[in-house]
């Protein structure tokens, strides 16, 4: 068995995938990874598919050896630099770890969350059908806990086989406003507060986690009160509560709630939102259901796409590089006597 065995991280670097898919009816958080963009991209330079559960590093890296044999594993997401035993690797590429290697992963520059997929996945039993780590219900994960100094993570050692790649993408969308649908309960808010939320500038708080992001800036009046029936809640959902200030919901976040939603971010924006960091500016676009579809459509059709635009990775041919390669399939002796049968 080869294992990635961490030996330090932040204390919010947790496994993560696509979500726990079908179970907000019984009160679970959805949860999975908060840049499935990222996510897609990691797992396509190892030959995965988008939604295998990775390491999803928050605000800070972490390093981690190979133990038992060889592992590809690739790091993507808010600008993240890896090193191997020293050595600065390429972004956005297929690494080979071998015996005894170990990787650095650097802190977020350009965002908050990023990526380490390992080739065939993690040997981790999903509860609920998926590995993606809900801190406050203490479902998923490792041991239903965030990776920690120590932890052995068992991988496939027949997955390490695919050609190493790079990927020359950005994520897509990546620019402008953040898109929103208005409501589901707009009309609980005056015309001003509407016509405020659309053209304010706000800011990330630092009151921001996986489950919800508390924007600074201009409150916004309610018109019918502040506590509505508790309905349900979905990914994206802007909520503002009696204090004006909208919070945003992540992927971490509870499954009903009673505080009227003036707006939702569509799905294609919502990885791009989760990368901005607390200061971090941020205006709303209203657009219309089509072109939320659109987007997501655009967004779905990107992801497939990801395998294809692989490239395969080429070296220098240094010395260095040349002998790290193990070239060497035999050796012959110059000064042994000639014979004219090779079988003898």
């Amino acid at each position: 068995m080869t294992d990635l065995v961490v030996k330090n991280c932040g204390p919010m670097t947790s496994l993560q995938d696509w979500g726990r898919i079908g179970y907000q009816r019984f009160g679970v958080s959805p949860s999975g990874a908060m840049d499935r963009r990222c996510l897609a991209m990691a797992n396509a330079l190892v030959g995965n598919a988008p939604e295998v559960a990775a390491i999803e590093f928050m605000n800070l890296g972490g390093s981690f050896t190979c133990e038992g044999g060889s592992l590809h594993v690739a790091l993507v997401g808010a600008g993240c630099m890896a090193s191997l035993d020293g050595k600065p690797l390429e972004p956005d590429t297929t690494i080979v770890l071998n015996e005894g290697d170990t990787l650095q992963v650097g802190h977020p520059r350009s965002g908050t969350f990023a990526y380490l997929a390992v080739a065939g996945g993690f040997m981790v039993e999903p509860q609920l059908g998926s590995l993606s780590f809900h801190p406050r219900s203490r479902l998923g994960g490792l041991n239903g806990a965030a990776l920690k100094a120590g932890d052995r993570l068992s991988c496939r050692p027949d997955a390490q086989q695919g050609a190493p790649g790079h990927l020359p993408l950005a994520p897509i969308e990546d620019s402008g406003p953040i898109r929103v649908i208005m409501g589901p309960q707009d009309d609980y808010f005056t015309q001003e507060a509407i016509r405020t939320f659309l053209s304010a500038e706000f800011t990330i708080s630092p009151q921001a986690d996986r489950m919800g992001f508390q924007l600074n800036g201009p409150q916004l009046e309610h018109g019918n009160g502040f506590n509505i029936v508790s309905d349900g809640i979905v990914d994206g959902h802007i909520q503002v509560p009696g204090s004006g200030l909208p919070i945003v919901l992540m992927r971490d976040r509870q499954t009903a709630g009673g505080y009227p939603k003036i707006a939702t971010i569509i799905s294609a924006d919502l990885g791009r939102f989760a990368q901005m960091r607390p200061g971090s500016p941020v205006r709303f676009r209203a657009v219309s259901r089509d072109e939320a579809v659109a987007a997501a459509r655009r967004l779905k059709e990107w992801l497939g796409a990801l395998p294809s635009a692989l490239v395969p990775l080429r070296f220098e041919l240094t010395t260095d590089h040349l002998l790290s390669t193990n070239l060497i399939g035999g050796m012959v002796d110059a000064h042994a006597p000639q014979t004219s049968d090779p079988s003898e």
